[in-house]
């Protein structure tokens, strides 16, 4: 079954943030990566990015779960007048994830075509022609 989970972007305050979120929420994180975690020939990270988070995932209720990363400074700054936020959808193939993928970016801006990440899935990202910032993914590429 298809899952949808929010994503939250910050300007360097994740880790801040969802300690916050933990202290209402309780629940422990599942995941925290941080972009140093990541880094290889392939996937450069200074040392200004090495310790921001990438990803921190805080499970709420049975099946939600809260995620969350810091905007790298090659991306700008978050704008907190905008929309901050992403909605994460993943799928349970790589065929399913193309067809949302598709099917919600069709007149809408893509940011990151589906694609084999250097995390681990098969990924791809965009604004959809609402401006509702959404990500795709098959957790587990193949």
């Amino acid at each position: 079954m298809t899952t949808i989970n929010p994503w939250i972007n910050f300007n360097g305050n994740a880790e801040e943030a969802f300690t916050f979120y933990k202290s209402i929420f309780g629940g422990d994180f599942t995941k925290i990566t941080r972009f140093k975690d990541l880094a290889s020939p392939e996937f450069p990270v200074s040392d200004t990015e090495a310790e921001k988070i990438m990803l921190i995932t805080l499970p709420i209720g049975k099946s939600n779960v809260l995620m969350a990363n810091d905007v790298p400074a090659f991306m700008g700054k978050v704008n907190e007048n905008e929309n901050r936020s992403k909605i994460l959808v993943s799928t349970e193939s790589k065929e399913e994830a193309e067809l949302i993928f598709n099917g919600l970016s069709a007149g809408g801006t893509v940011e990151m075509p589906m694609a084999n990440s250097p995390w681990g899935s098969y990924f791809g990202m965009f604004r959809d022609k609402y401006g509702i910032e959404w990500m795709v993914e098959f957790p587990a590429a193949k």
